[in-house]
């Protein structure tokens, strides 16, 4: 009975706070406004809604456009006269009800885009050209192919590098039991493998993986190998690397014990599917495997390579070591390089030749005869938006960059503290990162010099997998400065702003699609 009677006293306490004005206890929700489908009388029917049911406050995030679901007869699309009308009564009718209200840093719920973003102060990625020459002479005036158009037209230079160049290998005769649909993808359920057949022995150092989508299965080869034909060897079997949802900006990347043969088998079996887990998104519910392509190369490559460069969330498997024996941890990194900083000028787009192995394109001269690859580095935009933006939708803004988050905040957020009844506005938020990774801005290499202490540019070929001593350590101190600038620029900058706005900051987490811890951020959230 005392037991019974304790339990009754604690209840009816906690029915008795539940009624009691303190607002910061009170639970708060999401309010959509989907495809501009919105009038006054159901903004003042939801708000009144809420409140009846002890709600705080609300979130307000319009989600789409109007012609995305013509359907539903949507008239309010975002930024536009009719946009705003909704907003101020929507504001005026949390006033009157005494509930707060919280808005995204842009259209929709992901992340931090707009149409007043260009593509110069949009997250930037590095790209790169590789391209074989044969020096027949000295000063040879080789064309250098910029690696892209670039997003819209914008792509800046970074560095160039003359490397050493292997024999490129000739076109396989592919055969097995796994065979291409009438896509042209090797697609199969059941166990069986695809075959590589060449007419004479080559060496083969790594491998590239395109999968069709997001596709689990397509990194869970046997690499077998055989002179004959009859007899196989194993070689190395593939592990996927842990990895996100969003994850299809970048293939996959094998290194490859040194093997030296006629014919390659890529096995694979459903059997061993791990089971569905967040971080194998795509894996596993069915396990079917989809491939557009397999690519051999003489050429050695550092292991997931893709996922080393922060161009996507992956975590590398323990048990996938790098094959290619480039990487000498054994010297400290920041003791190999001096204070001079090497800049790039590509002369026009082409370069003489005669040049060490790996420099800058104004030191290209002296390039010894021979077979080489140029690589081009550069930069451009990712071309990522907050795609579930309607009228607001626009390219993400630069993550590391001070002043594009600036401009991001104050060209949305901004206006809506603009309007009457701002007071209701309590919250700040950074909704769901889904705007892919970033690894590149104008500031990198500098803020990577002061954060992690030697420079990067001579490091460039690390970020198209080369092997270089200490490739491991570098492309380490990528990912960190990485996560140093998500944290360092764009959170202490939105921190910043919803200080000055005179509201408080709320944030979900950045993994798993942009590299980075995924709860450091959390330092600078209320």
């Amino acid at each position: 009975m005392k037991r019974i009677t304790l339990i009754l006293i604690l209840f009816l306490s906690f029915a008795h706070h539940a009624k009691c004005e303190n607002t910061e206890s009170r639970p708060w929700t999401f309010w959509y406004w989907m495809y501009g489908a919105v009038s006054k009388e159901g903004i003042k029917a939801d708000l009144q809604a809420m409140k009846d049911v002890g709600l705080g406050g609300c979130y307000l995030m319009p989600i789409r456009g109007i012609l995305e679901k013509p359907e539903y007869h949507g008239e309010v699309q975002q930024l536009t006269p009719k946009f705003w009308e909704m907003v101020d009564y929507a504001m005026q009718q949390s006033d009157s009800l005494g509930l707060g209200l919280g808005f995204h840093i842009c259209d929709g719920f992901a992340l931090a885009g707009g149409p007043w973003i260009t593509p110069e102060e949009s997250m930037q990625k590095v790209v790169w050209s590789d391209t074989l020459i044969n020096v027949t002479k000295k000063n040879q005036l080789i064309p250098l192919p910029q690696p892209v158009k670039g997003y819209d037209g914008y792509y800046e230079d970074i560095a160039a590098f003359a490397i050493p160049a292997e024999k490129p290998l000739p076109q396989p005769h592919v055969s097995g039991t796994i065979v291409r649909d009438e896509n042209g993808t090797f697609r199969s359920k059941e166990a069986g493998y695809i075959q590589y057949h060449f007419d004479e022995p080559q060496t083969i150092r790594s491998m590239e993986v395109i999968p069709s989508g997001n596709n689990i299965q397509s990194q869970r080869f046997l690499i077998q190998a055989s002179e004959d034909g009859e007899t196989f060897h194993d070689v190395r079997q593939l592990i996927p690397p842990r990895q996100g949802w969003q994850n299809t900006d970048e293939n996959y990347t094998f290194s490859i014990p040194e093997t030296t043969a006629k014919y390659f088998r890529f096995y694979w079996t459903p059997e061993g599917t791990e089971p569905g887990s967040e971080d194998l998104d795509a894996a596993k519910w069915s396990a079917v495997l989809k491939v557009k392509d397999i690519i051999l190369s003489a050429e050695p490559r550092i292991d997931q390579y893709e996922a080393k460069n922060g161009s996507v969330w992956r975590i590398v498997d323990g048990r996938s070591r790098n094959y290619d024996g480039g990487s000498n941890l054994s010297k400290d990194v920041g003791s190999m390089m001096g204070d001079e900083h090497h800049t790039s000028n590509l002369q026009n787009c082409a370069l003489r030749t005669t040049s060490p192995i790996i420099l800058q394109p104004s030191s290209f001269e002296n390039l010894p005869l021979g077979t080489w690859r140029i690589i081009r580095f550069g930069h451009t935009s990712t071309g990522h938006t907050n795609a579930t933006g309607g009228g607001g939708k626009g390219l993400e803004c630069d993550k590391f960059s001070t002043e594009a988050v600036n401009k991001q905040i104050s060209h949305w957020f901004g206006e809506f503290m603009k309007r009457p009844h701002a007071n209701v506005i309590k919250y700040m938020h950074v909704d769901s990162w889904e705007c892919g990774s970033q690894n590149w801005s104008k500031n990198f290499a500098e803020e990577f010099k002061k954060r992690r202490g030697y420079d990067l540019i001579p490091y460039m070929p690390v970020y198209a997998g080369i092997p270089m001593e200490n490739d491991e350590q570098v492309l380490r101190d990528i990912r960190l400065t990485i996560n140093d600038l998500i944290n360092d620029v764009f959170f202490a900058t939105v921190k910043k702003c919803a200080d000055e706005y005179g509201v408080q900051l709320s944030s979900e987490s950045v993994a798993p699609t942009m590299v980075s811890d995924g709860i450091e951020h959390y330092k600078y959230v209320d």
